[in-house]
């Protein structure tokens, strides 16, 4: 990929990681009214758990945000069909894996950026990480 690739793929991780690390109240007021479906959210975060290998082979992210990355895969591929349904909202009061998420984004992010408070994507209609 090119580095222009690479840097947008970079920033929508990024932009992903911040909504991930974000206190729980954050991320509730920027779900707003949106209903996003909490195995919506998975599949996309594990995509790009998946796109930061290819990052860190091109030099786009360091080991230590690869590592991160890996570890927020691994802890997803733990949550169980029935905690994948319904609503990102509902589970973020009902599952503590995403406290697991939201440390290891946040060791991630501070890795990467050298803190973890960032600002948080941009919504569009549905869910996107992308602005």
């Amino acid at each position: 990929m090119n580095r222009l690739g690479d840097a947008h793929l970079r920033t929508w991780t990024l932009r992903l990681l911040a909504l991930l690390a974000a206190d729980g109240e954050a991320q509730i007021a920027w779900l707003g009214e949106r209903e996003l479906e909490t195995e919506s959210l998975i599949a996309e975060t594990e995509l790009l758990c998946r796109v930061g290998e290819g990052l860190a082979e091109r030099g786009a992210i360091e080991a230590g945000s690869l590592r991160a990355l890996r570890a927020i895969g691994r802890r997803l591929g733990k949550i169980d069909a029935v905690s994948r349904t319904g609503l990102w909202a509902d589970a973020l009061s009902t599952d503590p894996a995403w406290d697991d998420v939201r440390r290891l984004a946040r060791a991630c992010l501070l890795t990467t950026l050298g803190d973890w408070r960032q600002p948080l994507p941009r919504p569009v209609g549905g869910y996107s990480a992308d602005r």
